[in-house]
């Protein structure tokens, strides 16, 4: 009897690389972020040490995680589930395990650089030149595997999350080429706002449509119901395309921009609710009548509570993206609160409960524990709203202060170390549920193969 890696290799090898590389880099990279909020607690903290030091630690967590964790996972899902909803093979698994190689080669080298000190200095663009080129090639193989797999498709009609993955090709390319590329042409207030226009729609323009459409495939999987509403999820997909382009201005109000761009970005932030209202009609209508299945399925658990995260951080979007609060919150500890709760609590959920249903199925066999699975999300859900709403409280208190000129700066700083600890206390909490998901993950693949997975249907 095979192992269920060797059987994933052999049936998938594509999504199977992708998955696999995904889950060590979520365990190590969220490790590194451990770490710099430790810094934030104790900032001797291993600070003798070049490359341990915040600045390069802090890169290495943020590209570890968006990149090395989400993207690949994302990429690796993708590979699985497209296949099925056209009916036929991935077009090329040699090509997705050529794929696959570059884009770890090119993590692994974003490794040494950010350690070394050697960026862009540009948040969320800090890989070198070479790398950023690297990113492009990568990107244009998985996209001529998806749209080749689309092309060559047995069914006719296309399902509402290949519509959101083949949007997300799309529009992580100009996305990209235009944080890491058209960057370089431009100098202060311009390259300022190219750069908040890459790292807003970062999540909204590549891990929104790619998670939300992850979630369109495996909530009615999971909880073997049909999709409530099909032209919900078009009229999402079609707002996303349309609206999410014009809100990474609202980081740069009260800045040196044009007030018309400030205003546009407002406007565009609080048409969100569009695309934002379908995706959870639609969610929530799908497992409608089966929330007992819910408290009982961690994959279920996972996909419902990323759908809650998704809700409010599209919630909180539009309410800082407005001028009165935007005076308060903006670069304090509640921006870093409001990233966390859109790629760990909604978007990594989403991942998370994908893998959790993928890779039993393409090892052949059971999930390695059930018990675990619920486990590590009571962590990961307990550990992330304490996280969460911690830095929302103390970046709340942090700008009111930072807007009274007669609190000192180093008053502040001194103020939010109690949250700083919450924190850390709470990040420790998720990271052991992360751990156990990635402990689950690898011992379902190195696990003995059997004919099929029991845990969840062939598709």
């Amino acid at each position: 009897m095979s192992s269920g890696l060797s059987r994933a290799w052999r049936e998938e090898p594509s999504s199977t690389l992708f998955l696999l590389s995904s889950v060590v880099f979520f365990a190590i990279t969220t490790l590194v972020g451990l770490l710099v909020a430790t810094k934030f607690v104790f900032p001797e903290f291993m600070g003798n040490i070049s490359f341990l030091t915040y600045g390069r630690l802090r890169p290495l967590h943020i590209n570890g995680v968006l990149f090395g964790w989400l993207l690949a996972a994302d990429m690796g899902l993708c590979f699985y589930l497209v296949p099925r909803l056209c009916g036929n093979k991935l077009w090329s698994e040699k090509l997705g395990i050529a794929n696959a190689i570059l884009f770890d080669l090119i993590i692994l080298g974003a490794v040494f650089t950010t350690t070394a000190g050697i960026t862009q200095g540009m948040e969320y663009a800090e890989l070198p030149f070479v790398l950023d080129v690297g990113v492009v090639v990568a990107w244009l193989m998985f996209g001529a595997n998806v749209f080749g797999t689309v092309a060559t498709r047995k069914h006719e009609k296309m399902y509402a999350s290949t519509w959101y993955i083949m949007g997300a090709v799309i529009w992580t390319a100009f996305v990209y080429l235009a944080g890491n590329f058209a960057t370089i042409f431009f100098s202060g207030t311009n390259q300022a706002n190219l750069n908040w226009f890459y790292v807003h729609n970062a999540v909204g323009l590549i891990f929104t449509p790619l998670g939300v459409g992850i979630a369109y495939y495996f909530i009615p999987k999971a909880s073997q119901s049909p999709l409530y509403s099909h032209r919900l999820s078009m009229i999402g997909f079609w707002t996303i395309a349309f609206i999410y382009v014009w809100t990474g201005a609202h980081h740069m109000i009260h800045g040196p921009i044009s007030q018309w761009l400030q205003t546009v970005s407002i406007l565009f932030s609080a048409m969100l609710i569009i695309p934002v209202w379908t995706v959870i009609v639609n969610f929530f209508g799908t497992v409608s009548g089966k929330w007992d299945k819910v408290r009982q399925d961690p994959i279920l658990k996972f996909l419902m509570a990323g759908t809650t995260f998704y809700l409010l951080t599209c919630f909180q979007g539009p309410m800082h993206s407005l001028r009165t609060v935007n005076a308060i919150v903006s670069k304090t500890d509640w921006i870093v609160g409001h990233a966390h709760m859109a790629v760990l609590g909604a978007f990594s959920f989403f991942a998370i409960a994908g893998s959790l249903f993928a890779v039993p199925v393409l090892a052949g066999r059971q999930l390695h524990s059930l018990k675990l699975a619920n486990q590590a999300f009571w962590l990961i859900f307990t550990g992330g709203i304490v996280f969460f709403a911690g830095l929302w409280v103390g970046g709340f208190m942090q700008g009111l202060q930072w807007n009274n000129p007669a609190i000192p700066f180093i008053d502040t700083v001194k103020f939010m170390r109690p949250f700083w600890i919450v924190r850390l206390l709470s990040g420790a909490l998720v990271y052991v549920g992360i751990f156990l998901i990635f402990y689950n993950l690898i011992r379902t693949l190195t696990g003995s193969a059997v004919e099929r997975a029991a845990t969840s249907p062939a598709v």
